[in-house]
């Protein structure tokens, strides 16, 4: 018989209290979860853009994530998107993995600078036919790519095992009590026995750790809104924690991949200004820097002119660095509908959408630097295609 559960004033509908145990609906959802196809209405989703912009001529997306959407879907959502584009360099950079769109090729690589002591990213763009040797780049991506499966693992252990100082530090950090943290183990250990018993047969691309919100997000009519926004905001302070101390001696250093990039006649940009500026102080072998992106705008008119002013005292014959901004829009966002599980961080991102380019005050910048997105796009490709 079902009973209604009041969780902080909001009902929730179940017929017993949450247990571990796997049911049919657990199954159904997980199965859901892990299905890449794409629906009709998904599809649909993908091909109505989010924002049209009818007289934006330049597109430089070099900085965005298809996960599994199928590229052919995406070009015709960013052609739909600037129905003006009259230039444009658009790469994918997919976490690890090379993918191929046009002419180029792009990838998001995770990678350890040991001058900071810290996991770094950089996103590495090729002209695919440059790609027909790189065998060692190929092997290096392959072990870095599982790092994303482990740290899944790795995430729902420290919860279900449980790694009490882990729990305890996220606990403080997001204000959980004891009876949400248990409630987020019941979720976390029906997640791992499904995970468990379908391990021989879940594509490689659903292992990874935004599994678990969505799992939690499919649980929401037996937590009710406002538990389940708490748990949501709990397990985002684990990741956290996990994330920081994943053992950097897991990763390529970043010379390395910068040496084998290098190699192949590829480019190399910084992402994630707020995260990675400092590396500007490491001076290594780079195209550009990112200076802003929908979760990094904090330091873009500052690091416009640091990139000014270290163009200006570079050598006669030197490459200048390149201003880049990127929307890292995330696709597999698009698929679902709005009030259907997604980030609301990356659910209005658009790829090529970066709004900065067009702002008054960070546009005088610009113009001292001589950056736009055309001149951008021009020096880039041609690095690219050289």
């Amino acid at each position: 018989m079902t009973r209604q559960h009041q969780h902080e004033g909001c009902t929730a509908l179940t017929a017993e209290p949450l247990t571990p145990d796997v049911t049919e609906f657990d199954e159904r959802l997980f199965a859901s979860l892990i299905d890449t196809r794409l629906d009709a209405a998904a599809e649909a989703r993908i091909l109505t853009p989010g924002v049209v912009q009818p007289a934006q001529d330049s597109v430089l997306a070099v900085h965005w994530h298809p996960e599994h959407v199928p590229l052919p879907l995406i070009k015709r959502r960013i052609e739909a998107s600037y129905p003006a584009m009259r230039k444009s360099l658009i790469i994918p950079t997919q976490h690890n993995e090379l993918l191929e769109y046009g002419p180029y090729s792009g990838v998001e690589v995770d990678c350890y600078s040991r001058g900071f002591n810290q996991k770094v990213q950089l996103l590495l763009h090729f002209r695919t036919e440059k790609l027909s040797d790189a065998h060692v780049l190929k092997s290096m991506l392959a072990h870095t790519h599982a790092y994303r499966s482990s740290q899944l693992f790795d995430y729902l252990s420290t919860i279900t095992k449980p790694d009490e100082a882990r729990l305890a530090l996220a606990a403080r950090e997001s204000g959980a009590e004891p009876e949400l943290v248990d409630l987020a183990r019941i979720c976390c250990l029906k997640l791992e026995a499904l995970i468990k018993a379908h391990e021989g047969d879940m594509p490689v691309d659903a292992i990874k750790n935004k599994l678990v919100r969505n799992f939690v997000d499919g649980l929401r009519p037996f937590l009710g809104e406002i538990t389940a926004n708490r748990v949501q905001v709990f397990l985002k302070e684990v990741k956290a924690v996990v994330k920081i101390q994943f053992p950097l001696s897991y990763f390529y250093r970043t010379t390395e991949f910068i040496e084998e990039a290098r190699g192949l006649g590829g480019g190399v940009v910084i992402p994630h200004p707020e995260q990675f500026w400092p590396i500007l102080l490491a001076d290594y072998d780079v195209d550009g820097y990112e200076v802003w992106n929908p979760q990094s705008q904090r330091y873009t008119e500052f690091l416009i002119s640091v990139l000014y002013e270290k163009n200006r005292r570079r050598g006669n014959g030197e490459r200048r660095w390149l201003v880049f901004m990127g929307d890292d829009t995330h696709m597999g966002e698009k698929t679902l509908p709005l009030s259907g599980g997604t980030d609301p961080a990356k659910a209005n991102r658009e790829i090529g959408l970066q709004p900065a380019w067009d702002d008054l005050s960070i546009g005088k910048k610009l113009i001292v630097a001589d950056m736009d997105r055309a001149r951008v796009i021009e020096e880039y490709s041609a690095r690219l295609d050289g």
